[in-house]
């Protein structure tokens, strides 16, 4: 049985397309608007067609309405790319003027939005983090980050 969350110690340890991911989303780092948390976040995902998709934290003085990196990259690829499925998802983080990567999971609205995501799709996304012990996590199922989501089974 192949375990749903892999450790890596390094970067240069994931496969390329991973590593290529994170690079992108190291870039998206740059346009995040972070002036009250002072945390940058970057998120990257790649269809099933090759297509990048890269997006930024988005913050608010009102802060209920700020949106976290995955999301806008998850609702841009919905607007833009509706029929196309995402393989991968990865998210980085570091504190504003800073170049070191600071550990960063996706929240829990993440974990919801994409496990959806997932469900739509019918196939697995997977997610690439930096964790708290400073080593990469590569979640193989969105279902493994949120194993008790909220489904649209509870409307049916």
């Amino acid at each position: 049985m192949i375990s749903s969350i892999s450790h890596f110690d390094h970067l240069e340890d994931l496969d390329s397309e991973s590593k290529y991911l994170v690079h992108k989303a190291k870039d998206a780092t740059a346009h995040a608007y972070a002036p009250y948390s002072k945390f940058c976040v970057g998120a990257a995902l790649i269809l099933d067609d090759g297509t990048v998709i890269t997006a930024a934290n988005q913050e608010n003085a009102a802060y209920p309405l700020c949106m976290c990196a995955e999301r806008v990259a998850l609702y841009a690829k919905a607007s833009a790319h509706p029929e196309k499925r995402i393989l991968k998802l990865a998210v980085v983080a570091h504190k504003k003027n800073h170049k070191e990567l600071s550990p960063a999971a996706c929240c829990g609205s993440c974990r919801q939005v994409i496990l959806e995501f997932e469900h739509r799709q019918n196939k697995p996304i997977e997610v690439i983090m930096y964790g708290p012990d400073k080593k990469w996590i590569k979640v193989h199922s969105a279902a493994a980050l949120l194993p008790w989501g909220f489904g649209k089974e509870a409307f049916e």
